[in-house]
């Protein structure tokens, strides 16, 4: 996929996640072949006010590129400000939100909340676009507030007429949030009405869920969230399975247990050990759901205090696997909380990601 000078090398893109794509995550995509990957979602407001927060988030190395960077903002001083600021970083793509559907974005007026009035949305991907100058501005929407009010095409058709140089629909309107099955017909619709390419997203969990709405509906590339979780392996799946018509086989438990490792050791570099641990270990329950004894892991990952004893308990973990010392457990039942809320084992208000 072309985007203005940058030809993209592999179609599978990483989605920006709050407190998830940070350089470790972002690190170990790009290794196992993500064609572009994205900052955390930062405000707008914070980058042009110097937030120490918001522009911790956006730092990032020259080997990590192309990499893009998503603002959240509905004040259009405030967006054009940003894009100015974010020009001295050079990342590739600047992306604005106007999908998230989380209510303490939406209540501000941002995120999905934008997609209701298409002309504030195109006037503001104007005034970012003529901020931008050759960096190209990208625009992430979902199909509309409801399923009575679907303006997709509407938007896409002003992101175009206003600069974008190319959309990410997420193929749920912003009440479905997570919940309901995506509505990848209108992909098609939506690359039939405008000429700038079209990134899918929405519950893209295996290679051939990418593949599938590529080939079958028309996108131009997929951008995956939840999917990329704990399984950096899906990126050279699909690049493996678009080009030799194959998968590899799904991961060992030693291949997922040295990635989470390394996990480990670039977060704790990052962070210091603290930090990084604490970060960590929603990643390492990603990184072991799918094989057994999960809860197991669960039960003892939260008491480990510094990076010794989370790794001397991952490899404990990973030898007790190989020796089958470990009963199978429900892993369908994982499986299923962990597609209605990644962090299935905190409570609703404690959650970033669902």
């Amino acid at each position: 996929m072309k985007i203005g000078k940058l030809d993209l090398k592999h179609k599978l893109l990483v989605a920006p996640l709050a407190d998830i794509t940070d350089a470790a995550f972002r690190t170990i995509a790009k290794e196992f072949g993500a064609g572009l990957t994205f900052t955390q979602m930062v405000s707008a407001k914070g980058v042009v006010k110097n937030n120490f927060e918001t522009l911790r988030l956006l730092v990032f190395s020259r080997t990590e590129k192309p990499i893009g960077v998503q603002l959240l903002g509905n004040d259009p001083f405030f967006l054009r400000g940003a894009v100015n600021e974010l020009k001295n970083l050079q990342p590739d793509v600047i992306d604005f939100n106007c999908g998230c559907p989380v209510d303490k974005v939406t209540k501000h007026n941002m995120g999905a909340s934008l997609l209701d009035d298409t002309k504030k949305l195109g006037d503001l991907i104007r005034e970012m676009v003529a901020e931008a100058g050759d960096m190209p501005i990208s625009v992430k929407l979902r199909l509309g507030k409801d399923a009575r009010n679907i303006n997709i095409i509407d938007n896409v058709k002003a992101a175009q007429d206003n600069g974008a140089a190319f959309v990410t629909v997420h193929a749920r309107t912003k009440v479905d949030r997570y919940d309901e099955e995506p509505k990848w017909e209108w992909i098609t619709k939506v690359k039939d009405s405008i000429q700038i390419p079209v990134v899918a997203n929405g519950s893209i969990f295996t290679p051939n869920d990418a593949k599938n709405i590529i080939e079958n509906y028309g996108a131009d590339s997929v951008m995956v969230a939840r999917g990329a979780l704990g399984n950096p392996f899906i990126f050279d799946g699909f690049n493996k399975l678009m080009e030799f018509g194959t998968i590899p086989e799904y991961p060992t438990p030693e291949e997922i247990k040295d990635v989470a490792i390394k996990h480990i050791n670039l977060l704790v570099q990052d962070y210091g050990e603290a930090n990084g641990i604490n970060k960590v270990k929603k990643h390492i329950i990603w990184y072991f759901r799918n094989l057994p004894a999960l809860d197991q892991l669960i039960d003892k990952i939260f008491a480990c205090k510094n990076r010794d004893e989370l790794i001397e308990l991952i490899s404990f973990h990973y030898k007790n696997i190989k020796t089958n010392n470990y009963e199978s457990d429900a892993k369908e039942n994982f499986d299923k909380l962990f597609n209605s809320k990644v962090q299935f084992w905190l409570s609703e208000e404690d959650s970033i990601v669902k």
